[in-house]
């Protein structure tokens, strides 16, 4: 064969799939970073498994990652794959469903055994044939024994040397997609260098992967993605929902002038962001790893206290825990940001795997009245501007706010602009440092904001009370009269229903008046979106709305809801979203689009429903 022929493309998905050891995120990680240095949209989805290392070779064990690249933003990382690479039989048992008809499969065909096969839970020894895969190429590459003879020259014993592999495996879909190995060789030097015998076994692996691709002729063809440089001019990096939420807490403490202290218990898939705070020590922010749930929130709620910008993060269970502490948060009016990143549940449920299911116990999951801000970030960059809207919200109006994402933007990548922070606002805090006239109430409030003042411990005569136990309306003494205590109930809830002044209006996407409006809130946006922008261009008439302010909602939500047709929900969950709109607006009929599986929605089966309920016409 002679050299290859270069095929244009658009865009291109491609899932890594191994075992938990193989370094599957790595490598995507590699590939989805080098193309984005490149100029090219990126989306990717990480797909963990639960178990902490599940026996190599299973099902159970499959580590996968997924990115789509394209000429230019993609806003989802693909429904289905063009390149399943499988590192072994398991992973092709557990991920070949999400291969494209007529896709290219890449297998180490080192693992291929017989062994290897029936442990993967085959039932016989043609695993192709069994799944009835339909690729357009399948090849078997020797990947472990060619890392091993790539790194023959150096002092490595076998099983350090057999890591590498995962390396080879990226070599070739550099070379299968035209992306050169620069910026990834400049990546493994530094990560590496202070162990160089590392760094030249990887960078070997690597070089040796890109090689076999050019040497071997076993492509017919590569594939070249050119950028439409569409992107806005600004200096861009990859970046996570996670890090985005971490950074955009920093912001915050910045803009307010506040020190950043971050009390937090470890938790599946919300630890990166305490991890990520605690590296920013030259950047005043203190982290508190404790030793429980319950912990870390008091734990913030005493920096709170003491005059700090707190901050406390979680998923699903851990909110159950802390509720009773949000609750305390709530009563003495201090201002806490509480991130929760959803995970599917209950219990323990699958933590590492994306669900929108703590809505309601977001919103009301609580004892007694005990109202505050739920808002909810859509995409893995929007993290960093909801974080610090979060964050400013909870500050100004001094109540606990609640910031919802998921797994799936916690854990996925994109582009992301570094921002200018000129462009952000000052955060003002109501914080009193000397006895204003007539003297200090500790509940004397903000007439616009009805936000209490904040005198820090310490301050000279501005020595007050707070607490758990209900308060006077102005003093702060502990009250049990029943007629104040309805007027601390009321004004409560009033001073989070006026957030609603402070917040953006709801906008659609399309026609204001399409006969099906789509209504998604959280990280669901970017298959949403893509599914409603698809069918616009095929002349549908179809808006979306999607929310980012749950509680308060915005205030033109009824006129927003009002003017279409048809309504229909879509969640990941089984309506929470959809019974908030049904409580608070009724005059409206709400149809739902629920999918619970641990997984994203895919723009294949958003298309369908949506095509079927503007096929059936009227209301």
């Amino acid at each position: 064969m002679g050299k290859p022929n270069i095929v244009e493309l658009n865009d291109v998905v491609i899932r890594f799939s191994g075992d938990s050891g193989d370094g599957m995120q790595l490598t995507g990680t590699l590939f989805s970073d080098a193309s984005a240095f490149m100029g090219m949209g990126i989306s990717t989805f990480p797909d963990f498994p639960s178990e902490i290392r599940a026996p190599q070779g299973t099902v159970a064990g499959i580590s996968g990652f997924q990115v789509r690249i394209g000429d230019t933003k993609v806003l989802t990382p693909g429904d289905y794959c063009d390149v399943l690479i499988a590192m072994n039989p398991a992973a092709l048992y557990k991920e070949a469903k999400w291969l494209k008809r007529g896709g290219m499969l890449i297998c180490d065909g080192d693992l291929w055994g017989e062994k290897q096969i029936l442990r993967a839970g085959f039932c016989t020894k043609d695993p192709i044939t069994e799944l009835k895969i339909d690729a357009h190429d399948v090849l078997y590459p020797n990947i472990t024994t060619m890392t091993r003879e790539a790194l023959a020259g150096l002092d490595l014993d076998q099983k350090t040397a057999t890591k590498c592999k995962n390396m080879f495996a990226l070599g070739i879909c550099f070379y299968l997609y035209n992306i050169p190995l620069d910026y990834t060789e400049k990546y493994i030097r530094k990560r590496f260098k202070e162990e160089p015998e590392l760094a030249e076994a990887n960078l070997l692996a690597l070089k040796g992967g890109f090689n076999y691709g050019a040497n071997t002729h076993v492509f017919a063809n590569t594939y070249n993605i050119k950028p439409k440089g569409d992107l806005e001019k600004g200096l861009y990096r990859s970046i996570n929902g996670n890090q985005a939420v971490a950074w955009g807490c920093i912001a915050a403490s910045e803009k307010s002038g506040l020190p950043l202290f971050c009390g937090s218990y470890p938790i599946t898939p919300a630890t990166v962001i305490l991890e990520e705070l605690s590296k920013r020590k030259d950047l005043g922010v203190k982290t508190l790893q404790a030793e429980d749930e319950i912990a870390g929130i008091c734990t913030a709620i005493g920096a709170a206290f003491a005059g700090n910008f707190a901050v406390t993060t979680t998923s699903g269970p851990g909110l159950s825990l802390k509720s009773e502490a949000i609750g305390l948060a709530v009563m003495t009016e201090l201002p806490l940001l509480i991130v929760n990143v959803q995970r599917s549940g209950p219990s323990t449920g699958m933590p590492t795997k994306p669900e929108q299911a703590d809505l309601m116990q977001a919103v009301w999951g609580r004892n007694g009245e005990c109202p505050l801000v739920v808002m909810a970030a859509s995409t893995p960059s929007d993290c960093f501007d909801y974080a610090f809207h979060a964050s400013k919200l909870t500050l100004e109006h001094m109540t606990p706010v609640i910031l919802l994402t998921d797994g799936f933007i916690a854990n996925g990548s994109e582009p992301w602009k570094i921002p200018q922070m000129t462009d952000y606002p000052r955060i003002n805090a109501p914080i009193v440092n000397k006895v204003p006239e007539g003297g200090y109430f500790t509940y004397k409030r903000d007439e616009k904001r009805l936000a209490r003042n904040w005198a820090i411990p310490g301050t000279k005569d501005l020595e007050h009370r707070v607490g758990g136990l209900e308060k006077d309306f102005l003093k702060g003494a502990v009250s049990h009269d029943p007629i104040n205590h309805q007027r601390m109930v009321k004004i409560r809830a009033e001073k989070v229903a006026r957030v609603q002044e402070f917040i953006p209006k709801q906008t659609i996407v399309g026609d204001k008046n399409a006969d099906l409006l789509v209504i998604g809130w959280g990280g669901t946006k970017g298959h949403l979106m893509t599914a409603v922008e698809e069918l616009q261009a095929e002349g549908k008439s179809i808006a979306l709305a999607h929310f980012n302010y749950i509680n308060p909602l915005p205030k033109n939500t009824r006129e927003v809801l009002g003017n279409h047709k048809k309504l229909v929900v879509c969640e990941l969950n089984e309506g929470q979203f959809a019974n908030h709109l049904r409580m608070n607006f009724q005059e409206f009929e709400y149809l739902q689009y629920n999918k619970v599986q641990g997984l994203p929605f895919t723009v294949v089966e958003l298309k369908e429903e949506f095509n079927r309920l503007l096929a059936e016409g009227g209301k």
